[in-house]
């Protein structure tokens, strides 16, 4: 990737393509359910050769518990219909061509299973689907599963073994996560019956019980990068996307609230400079400048000269329709018809890729960087030997900033290990889930599209994914407090003023939204569950 600084504005270079997933069409069933048909590759398992071959299991296993986008073969969810045994379908998108005839309501739970149709392989019954995935039944069991030699206990009599309420929605979930992260033999058992209980139009626990579902399959079949890189970059078009993010941006204060708390901040942080120069490390679509813009541009005394850098790695550019220029562009509009003087500074990179120079530290000038929704992305010790979250701090503090505003998910999924970091996302996106319903109707396809392409990837990702495939790694404040501090950072109290502008803010929400403040650090929370903390340093 070629990344240059510059001094002029919209100076952009950048080569690199960005993985579309094209030639893709959704299958939507009549009971909700949906399955996207791609032409992707198939999934593979290496030999020791190095050589690498099909994995039918991995194929069938997808194929079984879809509900987004894992399955890498051609994989339908058929219709169930009391007049026709043939599969049904509807292909287009799950928003504008769902079946006018559903005799799915709202609540009501999935119950669709999967055809498999793979180059070689065809399942066309539940007992070759059962024998694809288990083998055909032993005549003898080893003595740790003696408990299956009665096949009326495997069918019927397992749940009560595990002592588990299959009425119970969230205890079917917890287990879930706990029979993949101990590969007990229920496992399988156990995804099949979830699967019959989630539904993308339910009630808050039985759509996050499908995106959940969908990443333990992932992670079952190796195949969470690839969806979490499909969800973020493929398909609906730009435009689509961008409806879905601001439909989530209107009905949830979660981002009103970090852009308002951090520039609120910045605003007080510069008062009568004359030379401002703002270093957002995921400026993204550039929305949390325009207000800014508008409020610098009205202080008294006059404007000050304004700098923006934006940084973005290449995965924002399909919600963009383009590249940073797109960004540049759009706040130069808003600033010109403003009167206030603007130059922007594109540095198309990840944030673990900038170095110093391509910041274009000028002497004069005061400097703001912001973090917003970002620094969880930057990959620290516990990924590889470079810890660039916190040599990225240390760069940042070597700058000597006015004020560094920090905004980020209250949540513990970086080194958490795999079964605590599956119950943190179900509790943190059970509150999310819960702020969505209570704004937006569970029958709207709109909503459907939002929480798929802007949620549901970060919850495949939390679950199916390790290493450096994982980049969804949320630290609670604590930890963000000791990394600031050890970089040489200290506490910049937000100003009454702030709080109280979101209070009112808050105030054409639901009344389950909670505000707190403690320290000078602001934390919006739903319920009794803290989900954003927007704090400031210098």
């Amino acid at each position: 990737m070629s990344m240059q600084a510059s001094n002029r504005p919209y100076r952009y270079e950048d080569n690199s393509q960005i993985p579309y997933y094209s030639q893709s069409s959704m299958n939507v069933g009549r009971n909700g359910t949906y399955c996207v048909q791609q032409n992707h590759e198939d999934l593979y398992v290496s030999s020791d050769d190095g050589s690498q071959n099909s994995n039918p299991k991995a194929q069938v296993l997808q194929a079984q518990y879809c509900t987004l986008d894992s399955s890498s073969g051609n994989f339908v969810y058929p219709a169930h219909s009391s007049t026709s045994s043939q599969s049904q379908y509807i292909s287009g998108s799950p928003i504008s061509q769902q079946d006018s005839h559903s005799e799915h309501t709202s609540g009501s739970p999935v119950s669709a299973s999967c055809v498999t149709e793979v180059p070689g392989l065809r399942f066309t019954t539940i007992e070759e689907i059962e024998n694809a995935m288990f083998g055909p039944e032993p005549d003898t069991v080893s003595s740790d599963c003696s408990l299956l030699t009665d096949s009326a206990f495997y069918q019927d009599n397992w749940r009560e073994h595990l002592g588990i309420n299959t009425r119970d929605l969230k205890q079917v979930i917890v287990a879930c996560g706990k029979a993949v992260d101990e590969n007990g033999w229920y496992r399988d058992l156990l995804i099949s019956e979830l699967r019959n209980m989630v539904s993308i139009s339910g009630e808050p626990m039985q759509r996050l019980g499908a995106y959940m579902l969908e990443g333990l399959v992932a992670r079952l079949s190796s195949t969470g990068h690839a969806l979490y890189k499909s969800l973020k970059c493929k398909e609906p078009t730009s435009l689509e996307l961008m409806s879905y993010m601001h439909l989530l941006y209107e009905i949830c204060p979660f981002f009103k609230f970090g852009y308002m708390s951090a520039n609120g901040a910045i605003a007080e942080a510069v008062k009568g400079e004359n030379f401002v120069h703002i270093i957002d490390f995921q400026i993204a679509q550039g929305s949390q400048w325009a207000t800014m813009i508008q409020a610098l541009a009205a202080r008294p005394g006059g404007p000050p000269y304004l700098r923006i850098t934006g940084i973005d790695d290449s995965n924002s550019a399909h919600a963009r329709g383009g590249g940073l220029d797109i960004v540049g562009r759009r706040l130069f509009n808003i600033a010109q018809s403003c009167g206030l003087p603007f130059e922007f500074n594109a540095v198309p990179a990840g944030s673990h890729e900038v170095m110093l120079e391509h910041l274009d530290i000028r002497s004069g000038e005061v400097i703001v960087v912001n973090f917003a929704y970002q620094l969880h992305h930057t990959p620290d010790e516990s990924v590889g030997v470079e810890n660039h979250r916190d040599r990225i701090l240390r760069m940042v503090k070597g700058l000597s900033p006015r004020v560094v505003t920090l905004v980020e998910q209250e949540a513990n999924t970086n080194t958490a290990p795999f079964f605590n970091r599956y119950l943190e996302t179900l509790d943190y996106y059970t509150a999310m889930f819960e702020a969505i319903d209570v704004a937006c109707p569970r029958n709207d396809k709109k909503r459907i599209s939002t929480e798929q392409h802007c949620v549901a990837r970060d919850i495949v990702n939390l679950i199916a994914c390790e290493g450096a495939e994982r980049v969804e790694r949320h630290e609670p404040f604590g930890k963000w407090r000791s990394r600031l501090a050890m970089a040489g950072f200290r506490p910049y109290p937000l100003s009454a003023l702030v709080n109280s502008t979101i209070k009112k803010l808050l105030d054409s929400y639901h009344s389950y939204y909670k505000l707190e403040e403690r320290d000078g650090v602001l934390y919006l929370g739903w319920k009794n569950r803290r989900l954003v903390v927007s704090s400031a340093w210098r």
